[in-house]
């Protein structure tokens, strides 16, 4: 697939280096900035409501851990093999969840985002694509919405599946094919393989550095993301999917001095299977850009992701997670300055 005129710029979780996460002020704020999507991680209330939050745990991004009332909700789960132990939207419903208000979850990196604790409700899927259909209309221009469905095994097995509530709420929205402004990401496979047959919007095979799809571990596949990262892999991957979302590592690993390194074939590899390749997450802190790119000594400081960017978009990607939106549009308009 040859790549996009010029590489998409994806706000993860919103404007989420600027305000809390998986807000619908986060989600906004991306937009002005330039974004062309928009992303909901996307995890079901207990009444199986989808609402955007980066994991079904809730206490490390809302304040429910100080919220007297729900003190007794606090669980230990096996969350994709995990002991996991904190409050989980499942246990509450959406009413229940909307009486919680949205927290900076890195404070100590992201003090300008944290003075907004307390301010902004956990929004709903349909909430999150209003704003995107109206965003567009007040634009002029296609302002779309890149879901991850979060834990997808888990929450089938709780008798809450994110799928069918997902394509039911995408294609009321006038969302049907593949032209239209989505993307739907798993880092599982089979999810989206059986997604194949309920939507023609485009699909994206999540991939971390290590490790392997947990739909994998759970059928006792010993294949790992890193077999899906070779040519034979990712013409499988093309055969239900329309892209890839690589951990940056894959695209361009670091050396053992943790500056960044060579390309890999991974874009190019990509490419020749039929697939887009949108790389995350790019983060503008110190704290995790390679140790080339850092400024000063402090890790909330910013460092030179321009220069991470640009590096990024000569190896080919077609699209960029950031949660600096308005730093990736920027370094994305220096491409038509060449």
């Amino acid at each position: 697939m040859a790549q996009e005129t010029r590489p998409l710029v994806i706000a993860h979780r919103g404007a989420s280096g600027w305000l809390p996460e998986h807000t619908l002020e986060a989600y906004r704020a991306a937009v002005e900035a330039g974004a062309d999507f928009i992303e909901p991680d996307l995890v079901a209330t207990r009444d199986g409501v989808l609402v955007a939050r980066h994991e079904n745990r809730i206490d490390e991004t809302t304040d429910v851990a100080a919220r007297p009332e729900f003190a007794g909700r606090r669980r230990t789960k096996e969350i994709d093999g995990q002991a996991v132990t904190g409050w989980f939207t499942e246990d509450f419903t959406l009413a229940e969840l909307k009486t919680l208000r949205a927290r900076e979850r890195l404070p100590h990196l992201r003090p300008r985002s944290a003075a907004h604790d307390g301010r902004y409700e956990v929004p709903t899927l349909d909430e999150v694509i209003a704003l995107a259909l109206r965003a567009s209309e007040e634009r002029g221009r296609a302002v779309g919405i890149y879901p991850e469905t979060k834990h997808p095994s888990y929450f089938r097995a709780l008798g809450l599946p994110l799928e069918e509530a997902l394509v039911d709420a995408l294609h009321r929205a006038g969302w049907r094919e593949r032209e239209d402004p989505v993307f739907i990401q798993s880092f599982e496979t089979a999810n989206l393989r059986d997604l194949r047959g309920k939507t023609r919007l485009r699909l994206v095979q999540l991939m971390e550095a290590e490790g392997r799809p947990f739909d994998w571990t759970l059928r006792g596949e010993t294949r790992t993301y890193a077999d899906m990262a070779t040519p034979d892999g990712l013409r499988e991957v093309a055969g239900y999917a329309g892209a890839i979302g690589p951990a940056k590592a894959l695209v361009i690993p670091r050396g053992p001095d943790e500056r960044l390194g060579h390309p890999t074939r991974l874009v190019d590899d990509a490419h020749a299977a039929g697939l887009q390749v949108h790389p995350w997450t790019f983060r503008s802190e110190n704290a995790f850009l390679p140790a080339d790119l850092r400024r000063g000594a402090a890790p909330h400081e910013h460092g030179d992701s321009a220069a991470e960017y640009a590096r990024f978009f000569a190896a080919g990607v077609d699209g960029v997670f950031s949660d600096f939106a308005a730093e990736a549009v920027a370094a994305r308009a220096k491409l038509g300055e060449r």
